[in-house]
């Protein structure tokens, strides 16, 4: 095997291969990139027999061929190298090593055989679509911050993408909750998408699906089956193994009417959160938002550390309430509204909140209060 290829280029195929590889695993072989080289590209193959990524560059192979090379060490290599570089790439079969030159640099890299390299085995797709990199970007980044870590509640640790039913029709969801927060977004149907069965998508998956996602003009190619899911777009594909197991009614968790209803400035009320959580415990991080007409009072008192307060003008016309949040989820919850204003809707101070954008019903936000 031999080729050349624009630094560049090299450095983006293998950044995207060597971050699916887990950084300790038992089987040497998981820690490689798989290195294909044929007519006028490169494939870069990693996988960590969970999640496999194919990413294609172009490159101009003058001797076809494969091999594997562990990836962190590839990538690492490639990084330093200087701007703009051709690096030329050789396999010796004699040595069994990978040359690597550019300029006056020279690489020589141990390699495994391609033969002991897993490829994740192709599924039959019972949906296959295609979204704009924006829609599935905005299911995405909106719910993921709800991903539960909890091993032990598997079925929590990915976003749930599934058709469900809208106000104004059919719609592609994506729900994400820790028992403590839930985000529940929703995006027009695509055509073709009607018949994909619900999925959980697991949070390393999501994660590196990002970068398949910053092209705004770019259209990705989704196929869903029960225990695979697929995105792809010319350059790269990003297959993998859904969570097997059943996510739970979320629905039940949104409260239906509430009727308290608070009009704040997201970005105000988020930088104000983050100042008076200053001096919260870490343990609780528990904030009071003490409300009456108009006024928003946000106050912690850590016995520990100190107290804090502070005031915001809010549109609010209801009787006066006191509850308690958590203020990590309080931030993350308002970091998420993209237009000015965002809206919360009370009950009491021991029921679920709900927080929207306005009132946009595509993105719903339901927190969790705690005692304070």
């Amino acid at each position: 095997m031999k080729f050349s290829i624009e630094r560049a280029v090299l450095l983006k195929a293998v950044a995207q291969a060597q971050s699916v590889v887990e950084r300790r695993n038992t089987i040497p072989i998981l820690a490689n990139v798989l290195i294909e080289a044929e007519g006028d590209n490169v494939l870069f193959r990693a996988t960590d027999l969970d999640i496999e990524v194919v990413d294609r560059a172009p490159a101009k192979v003058e001797r076809a061929g494969s091999t594997t090379v562990p990836a962190v060490l590839l990538n690492e290599i490639v990084r330093k190298l200087p701007d703009g570089a051709l690096v030329g790439v050789t396999e010796n079969a004699q040595t069994g090593r990978l040359t690597i030159e550019a300029g006056r640099s020279n690489f020589q890299l141990s390699t495994l055989p391609r033969e002991d390299f897993p490829v994740m085995a192709s599924s039959d797709y019972s949906a296959n679509f295609s979204a704009p990199a924006p829609v599935l970007r905005r299911l995405f980044d909106k719910s993921k911050f709800a991903i539960s870590t909890e091993e032990t509640r598997y079925y929590l640790n990915g976003v749930y993408l599934h058709v469900a039913d809208g106000e104004d029709g059919r719609v592609l969801r994506a729900v994400a909750t820790d028992g403590h927060r839930l985000a529940r977004i929703d995006a027009d149907l695509p055509n073709e998408a009607a018949t994909m069965p619900g999925v959980i998508v697991p949070r390393k998956t999501v994660n590196e699906l990002r970068k398949l996602l910053d092209d705004d003009e770019a259209q990705i190619a989704v196929s869903v089956s029960e225990t695979k899911i697929r995105f792809a777009t010319p350059a790269i594909t990003l297959t993998s193994k859904v969570i097997d197991g059943t996510f739970p009614d979320y629905s039940r968790v949104i409260p239906q009417s509430n009727p308290k209803r608070m009009e704040v400035d997201a970005t105000e009320f988020a930088r104000a959160v983050d100042r008076v959580a200053t001096v919260s415990s870490e343990r609780s991080r528990a904030v009071k938002l003490s409300l009456d007409e108009d006024r928003l009072v946000l106050s912690v008192n850590a016995p520990d550390s100190g107290a804090a307060e502070e005031e915001l003008a809010v549109a609010y016309a209801d009787e006066k309430l006191e509850i308690g949040f958590n203020a990590k989820y309080l931030q993350e919850i308002a970091s998420q509204v993209d237009r000015e204003n965002a809206v919360f809707l009370f009950n009491s101070s021991g029921d679920p909140t709900l927080m929207r954008e306005g009132n946009d019903t595509t993105a719903v936000y339901v927190v969790m209060p705690m005692r304070v």
